[in-house]
């Protein structure tokens, strides 16, 4: 059975986990954690500097390691907040690419939301029902509404807690005037958050994170009086809590306002790595419970390299619960698109259905991965997006929608494919040097040449979109296929017109004969 590995580089750490697929689930088989705070660079200059990459790298280096080691059959890695909002990103993921041979993928906060998301409600107890999800990393924080194991709202907020640290509180302790300051921060995204989520009424809420950890032992510590100590002992007795009350929070956040980073640094729980940022996300975790009149929170260890992990067991075994999870969540995705941009599904959807007959009809021309077979469906009935903007290259103006929309379940380069795939339906062909082309990875321009045939062959077998539309049986011979038309009530002349035109471009990518018959 394969074995996967998710790597997550974050603004504060980088995480490691590897799991192979036994009985249809995951197995964790070894995980792995660095403090890197690629963030502290970005959020002080907008840039990561070079001792935070060197740090970074030395840490994926050793991740590599137990990657070989385990014998990984595929790996994902990620990078969030910092590595989104730093100038120079591609230096950073070029260097990742030459010490490590991975590519990084830069997720939006919706996007990491999402596959945080995916993970607690995969494996958490009780996620399954409404809940309310809160994430907080060291770039940002992703608050999540969940009902039935399904996202109805989420929110990304800059909330994150090396951000906060380094742009409000450059003194320690923290002075009252720069605490002010954040804490007007802090009111200001929440308000923005609230505005997306509303107010939830929910039963349970779920922290993920170092940051819910520390504070959920701390809370208890504090709330039970525990001693603080002057220095840091040998060695702490382990509380492990996975609750925390809203108002022991905000009592701690009160606390640790007032401390210095040696003070915090002994209040178990929190240690000397997580005292240096905790007082930020401590005010986050504290003003967020009491605006939304949450009882408190339930620690979680999961997170995003769950999620990712999740997705990819999803994507390799089609008989396991997630991946029908995640294809209903995709196609709510491609729904909302059409949606937002106007467009009548009645219109559309029978030239879906035509590019899904064609798929599987075609299969031993084509020779399409699988996975073509949704890209193709999302292409069909995103297709007309971009005349929400012109009627007048509209394609182009498609492209550059599904290219650019944040569509759950769909990775960046998932999008880019599909909006290539749209985007050549008009005059033009796909070529390796257009710009929709060259954010394919080049091992997929080929079957992106192959779904664009498929599709145009679907388009133009509605063009008559007022009438019934016309059914088609397909014939496949060594050296030509037959395309027999069942007229609907206005004929099927116009479409076998259309469908004829394509056939030099068909026989240029097939290598057979496009012949259409009218019945």
């Amino acid at each position: 059975m394969p074995t996967f590995a998710a790597v997550d580089i974050g603004s504060n750490s980088c995480r490691l986990k590897i799991a192979s697929v036994q009985a249809h689930r995951l197995k964790t088989l070894h995980e792995d954690r660095e403090v890197t705070r690629l963030g502290e660079s970005v959020f002080q200059t907008g840039a990561i500097s070079p001792e935070a990459m060197s740090v970074t790298i030395r840490a994926l280096k050793r991740f590599y390691k137990a990657v070989q080691l385990h014998a990984v059959d595929k790996v994902r890695v990620v990078a969030t907040s910092a590595t989104r909002d730093a100038r120079n990103a591609d230096a950073f993921t070029e260097w990742v690419k030459s010490a490590t041979g991975w590519n990084v993928e830069v997720i939006s906060g919706l996007e990491e939301g999402r596959l945080i998301h995916l993970g607690v409600v995969t494996h958490e107890a009780g996620a399954k029902g409404k809940c309310l999800l809160i994430d907080l990393g060291g770039g940002s924080c992703e608050v999540t509404v969940s009902d039935g194991g399904r996202i109805k709202s989420m929110v990304s907020l800059s909330l994150g807690a090396v951000r906060l640290q380094q742009e409000f509180l450059p003194t320690d302790p923290p002075a009252k005037e720069d605490v002010a300051r954040l804490k007007q921060y802090i009111d200001r995204e929440l308000k923005r958050g609230e505005k997306k989520l509303g107010a939830p009424r929910v039963a349970l809420v779920i922290a993920t994170s170092g940051t819910a950890a520390a504070l959920a032992e701390a809370s208890v510590a504090m709330a039970k009086k525990l001693p603080v100590k002057k220095s840091a002992p040998k060695k702490f007795v382990r509380l492990k809590p996975n609750e925390a009350a809203t108002a022991d929070v905000r009592t701690l956040a009160d606390k640790l306002l007032k401390m210095n980073n040696a003070q915090r640094a002994v209040v178990p729980g929190i240690g000397p790595r997580r005292s240096e940022i905790i007082v930020g996300g401590a005010l986050v975790y504290a003003s967020l419970l009491e605006r939304m009149g949450l009882k408190g929170f339930r620690y979680s260890p999961l997170g995003l390299r769950d999620g990712i992990l999740a997705q990819m067991l999803a994507e390799s075994d089609l008989r396991t619960s997630v991946h029908q999870k995640i294809e209903n969540e995709r196609w709510t995705g491609v729904l909302e698109v059409c949606r937002r941009y106007g467009v009548q599904l009645k219109n559309v959807e029978p030239v879906r259905e035509h590019v899904v007959q064609l798929f599987d009809s075609l299969a031993r021309v084509h020779e399409l991965p699988e996975e073509y077979r949704l890209w193709l469906e999302s292409a069909a009935m995103m297709n007309d997006v971009g005349k929400f903007m012109n009627h007048q290259g509209h394609y182009r103006h498609t492209q550059y929608i599904i290219a650019n929309s944040e569509i759950f379940g769909f990775s960046p380069e998932q999008r880019a494919i599909v909006s290539a795939i749209a985007r050549y339906l008009g005059k033009t062909r796909p070529d390796t040097t257009d710009r929709p082309m060259r954010t394919v990875p080049m091992e997929e321009h080929d079957h992106v040449r192959r779904a664009v045939v498929l599709l145009r062959l679907a388009v133009a077998l509605n063009q008559d979109r007022a009438s019934a539309v016309v059914r088609m049986r397909v014939h496949v011979y060594p050296k030509r296929v037959v395309l027999a038309l069942v007229p609907g009530r206005g004929g099927a002349e116009l479409e076998a017109w259309s469908l004829r035109k394509e056939a030099d471009y068909f026989r240029e990518v097939f290598r057979r004969e496009l012949l259409v018959e009218v019945a």
